[in-house]
């Protein structure tokens, strides 16, 4: 019959470290049976117990020298931002410290101000300039700005303050490129929507406002534009995975927008990620578009040449004779009878039938006739 593992109460509400572990009577060989998990060196959970950053930056606090302070991405989810915090913890220690890079631990060494430190949830944790500063330092250009872009939002920080900032930390690790990148810094809501401004500044194509709100002629609030050239009145739209989720009320917006003038073109991550060749040409034709004009009323077609009716005063110069029936022109002219090989029965010559009208005879010869007394 196997034997029931030992696991104390108090070590199955959060991680602990291994001294704790000893103090309630568990040993090293003990931890490393089916009912514990290993977290890093020294550090362990139960089995059972569901990941709770949180809870595993409480139990490295414990664990870490007092000098020393979440930083990275760490630090960014303790303000509040969509970071991951804890693959790996990112810290920051003096020069002299002694402790090093391990699993699930990140160390970088530097001076660290009193002014860069802050505490956040009962967290000792680098400022938040600090720590843009380092993702700036360590994340490409366009995922640096995802994260400033997310404290700009959350109303933690500006564009004007970060900028503040960076020139007076000028020479730090990180300052340049915070102050090169806290000048495109703005409130937008994803980080998709960020990657996608990127895309198009990159391109060379004129900024867009973000956020922005819009109006119809009347001045009446009709919906808000993830990115919007006023001057084209172009809205681009990123549908993310909660599109479909809310598609009859992006149906309805998207009618009255375009009932109010505007144009619209939507992207998707795939589009962002694969495709930016395809994203910058629709943009950039569509900002070259001439604005729609007011409609234009119809107009009857005109002809390019117009014949004028005849007249009986009137004779009519270029008269084509070879038209004309041969017997009728020299009845006309000629004043005498012939037969109709229709009736088999005499017809009388036009000049000399006074019911047959002078107008009748120049409508069809062109000439006057005059009838005989």
């Amino acid at each position: 019959m196997a034997r029931t593992p030992f696991i104390p109460p108090e070590l199955t509400s959060r991680p602990f470290t291994l001294e704790e572990a000893r103090a309630v009577g568990l040993t090293k060989s003990a931890l490393k049976g089916r009912s514990w998990r290993r977290l890093s060196a020294e550090l362990y959970c139960w089995a059972e117990l569901s990941e709770n950053p949180l809870l595993l930056l409480s139990a490295w606090r414990r664990l870490l020298p007092a000098e020393a302070a979440f930083s990275g991405a760490t630090a960014g989810w303790l303000f509040g931002l969509d970071l991951e915090p804890i693959n790996p913890v990112q810290i920051v220690v003096p020069p002299d410290s002694g402790i090093r890079s391990r699993v699930g631990l990140s160390v970088r060494r530097c001076e660290l101000p009193p002014a860069e430190v802050a505490s956040i949830r009962g967290l000792r944790a680098t400022a938040l300039p600090f720590t843009l500063a380092e993702l700036c330092l360590q994340r490409p250009a366009v995922e640096a700005l995802v994260a400033i872009d997310m404290a700009v939002h959350a109303g933690l920080t500006d564009a004007a303050t970060l900028g503040r900032y960076a020139e007076a930390a000028q020479g730090r690790a990180g300052a340049g490129r915070l102050r090169s990148l806290a000048a495109y810094a703005a409130p937008a809501e994803s980080p998709m929507e960020t990657r996608l401004r990127w895309l198009l500044i990159q391109a060379g194509l004129p900024r867009p406002e973000v956020q922005a709100n819009l109006n119809d002629s009347k001045s009446r609030f009709i919906g808000r534009a993830d990115l919007y050239y006023p001057a084209a009145k172009l809205i681009l739209e990123y549908d993310g995975g909660n599109h479909r989720e809310r598609l009859v009320e992006d149906d309805r917006r998207q009618n009255l927008l375009i009932n109010a003038g505007f144009r619209i073109l939507r992207f998707t991550a795939a589009d962002v990620q694969n495709r930016p060749d395809v994203i910058e040409a629709q943009v950039r034709g569509a900002l070259t578009m001439v604005a729609p004009s007011a409609p234009l009323t119809p107009t009857p077609r005109k002809h390019k040449r117009q014949s004028k009716p005849l007249t009986p005063t009137v004779r009519n110069p270029r008269r084509d004779w070879s038209a004309t029936p041969r017997r009728l022109l020299r009845a006309v002219r000629g004043g005498y009878r012939f037969v109709s090989r229709r009736t088999k029965s005499v017809v009388p010559t036009i000049r000399n039938t006074p019911s047959i009208s002078a107008r009748t005879a120049t409508l069809v010869t062109g000439f006057k006739s005059t009838t005989r007394p």
